[in-house]
């Protein structure tokens, strides 16, 4: 299924064979203090900069009815971000995994996008859109 949108993702979610959790990573960029003058102009003109994760969350697909949603709930934790990273959790036996067993799942997340190994997981922006990084 191609995703076009977060409203795609979701269909798609809903969709697979077993109950899926969404794991969610919200993540700002932010300019390393050891860069360089070239870096700094390129991240001025809105390019380069490394992603910073902020906060993260899990849901299950039908708790989530639009992006809309998920950014106003994003709110209550007080911090702007630029870049949300989605994956799924897939159940097993017709049941949805529980948030504690998305714990883990999500602080892997975290971990791999403090390194920069984000690609198995879709990046989205503020409006919902997909993004292409890299």
């Amino acid at each position: 299924m191609n995703i076009s949108s977060f409203e795609d993702l979701l269909h798609a979610a809903r969709l697979q064979p077993e109950p899926q959790r969404l794991l969610f990573v919200f993540a700002d960029v932010e300019l390393p203090d050891d860069s360089t003058a070239e870096q700094r102009a390129r991240f001025q003109a809105g390019e380069g900069g490394t992603f910073v994760p902020l906060m993260s969350v899990d849901k299950k697909p039908d708790e989530l009815k639009t992006f809309n949603a998920l950014v106003e709930e994003s709110h209550q934790f007080g911090r702007d971000w630029a870049v949300v990273f989605v994956a799924g959790l897939s159940g097993r036996n017709g049941c949805a995994p529980t948030s504690n067993e998305a714990d883990q799942s999500l602080q892997q997340m975290v971990e791999a996008i403090k390194t920069g190994a984000f690609g198995a997981y879709m990046p989205f922006d503020r409006q919902g859109n997909p993004l292409q990084i890299g």
